[in-house]
């Protein structure tokens, strides 16, 4: 990492090499904690895609014929690397998202190496079946994979993200161009750097670069065979369209307005950090499976908002790079004025009150970097413009209730459909509205983050497909061939 007050400039994986943009441009890459640049990175835009698409391209065919398990055993290497430089990715995580590295950044770090090496044990799995059609036909399916995939993710949780997209499809026996967020290049820089080591040239390109620029060429690139994006909705619908021109598969991991539903019998302070924890304060709420629509029930409003304001209030903000810090900061000024118009917009809703929270400091050491406080509005209805969008900030809104199929519908009164979280000592009751909410991911008790092995994706406009187990590796990106074989041709 670059010492203070020092600019370092990366480059790019394109075709085997680092390399700048063709254009020979850059984007400066920022500290949100202090607001300084610190940092550089080519701005590719469609002469770097065509170039990136065309060496992994080339690449595939040799790739493709690499037997599985030799794939999954290069995959387990880079995961052991990943384990050595944990601590160096964490601090690189810290300092360009803002993330607090002992709640994020380092926990991410190490989610990174765990991704690889679940993946590079599934190698073996790439596995067809027979299908009986009679004893003279023999049918069978084989799991092949598509092509180049072209992925993009976004600046919250970069390295985990861009980990479950190369992780999966290079295992596969795809090859893969991923551009990342402007904002959060390094670390994946960095992973590539790791990868490059142990992967053949042009299998892994990594752009950096601008999403109307370089992300727009990358999805209309001809050369793509399936495109894998995570990010907002609205980009998230521009790329299917896109898509739809070749009739290219899509995977979406989009955005979300989780529901947190907390049954009276749960009126507890586990429940309060559960639910904490739900919101991602400890990201700054910049997550898409943020439980930011609280559903209290009317006879416990009161006091388990008490203990959840106990519980937002002991939180540390500060310096990401400091371990004590519990809170870092939002990732760019223009998010965090997003952010700060949203909670401007509650203070002056009468119809709300401010239980903890409100406007950033305008003094003192937050003041000199993108520091948003948490906050939690009562007494809101589920069709307040707070309560319906992304904010992607630490602002929640908190929502009465008194009957079970009346919080089931406001939950479900949402275009979204990513995750929820409920909260109840009852546990027949936790499964039935488990089953009747409309989310692709749902928490009885708990409220932390994906793990390896399940499934993962959203309903509605929360996205398509699923991502983190072996059935999201073989339904994102492979394609299953049937073939059958006429065993009695030629005889009699």
């Amino acid at each position: 990492m670059p010492k203070d007050n020092e600019i370092a400039h990366y480059k790019m994986l394109v075709a085997g090499n680092w390399t700048n943009s063709a254009n020979g441009e850059t984007i400066a890459v920022q500290n949100p904690a202090n607001r300084t640049i610190f940092a550089s990175v080519p701005r590719g835009d469609a002469e770097d895609v065509d170039v990136a698409v065309t060496a992994a391209t080339k690449a595939f065919e040799p790739w493709r014929k690499e037997q599985p398990r030799a794939r999954g055993r290069m995959l387990l290497k880079i995961a052991e690397k990943l384990e050595e430089h944990a601590e160096e990715l964490a601090q690189i995580i810290a300092q360009e998202t803002g993330n607090a590295i002992r709640t994020q950044a380092r926990p991410e770090a190490i989610m990174t190496a765990d991704i690889f090496r679940y993946f590079g044990g599934l190698a073996s799995e790439l596995k067809g079946e027979t299908v009986p059609l009679g004893e003279h036909l023999l049918s069978y399916s084989r799991r092949e994979p598509i092509g180049v995939v072209g992925a993009i993710v976004p600046w919250n949780a970069p390295l985990m993200l861009a980990a479950l997209k190369i992780a999966p499809a290079l295992c596969a026996g795809n090859t893969i161009v991923l551009k990342t967020a402007e904002d959060a290049p390094l670390c994946i820089l960095k992973l590539a750097e790791i990868c490059q080591n142990e992967l053949p040239p042009s299998v892994l390109n990594i752009l950096t670069g601008y999403g109307h620029e370089c992300g727009a060429a990358l999805s209309r690139h001809p050369g793509i065979g399936k495109l894998s994006f995570t990010g907002s909705t609205n980009v998230g619908k521009e790329i299917m369209r896109t898509a739809a021109d070749r009739i290219v598969p899509v995977s979406l991991e989009l955005g979300g307005k989780s529901p947190n539903i907390v049954f009276p019998d749960a009126d507890e302070d586990w429940v309060a950090e559960g639910v904490s924890m739900a919101m991602r304060f400890t990201r700054q709420s910049q997550s898409c499976t943020a439980g930011s629509r609280l559903f209290l029930h009317d006879s416990i409003f009161d006091s388990f908002l008490e203990k959840l304001v106990a519980k937002t209030d002991a939180l540390k903000l500060g310096d990401p790079l400091d371990e004590a810090t519990d809170m870092g900061a939002i990732i760019n000024e223009k998010q965090f004025n997003r952010v700060c118009g949203f909670v401007e917009e509650g203070l002056e809703t009468k119809s709300t009150r401010l239980v903890t929270g409100g406007m950033p400091p305008s003094d003192g050491p937050l003041s000199k970097g993108n520091f948003a406080i948490p906050t939690i509005f009562a007494d809101a209805t589920n069709d307040w413009r707070l309560a319906r969008e992304e904010i992607f900030g630490p602002v929640l809104v908190a929502i009465r209730w008194s009957d079970e199929e009346e919080v089931i519908r406001m939950a479900n009164d949402s275009h979204y459909g990513l995750a929820a979280f409920v909260w109840t000592h009852d546990i027949g009751k936790g499964l039935r509205t488990a089953h009747a909410i409309e989310s692709g991911w749902v928490q009885v008790n708990q409220g932390g983050g994906q793990i390896l092995g399940q499934s993962y994706g959203g309903n509605k406009q929360s996205g398509i497909g699923r991502e983190f187990s072996l059935e999201s590796m073989l339904d994102s990106f492979t394609q299953k061939k049937s073939v059958t074989v006429n065993l009695e041709a030629g005889h009699g």
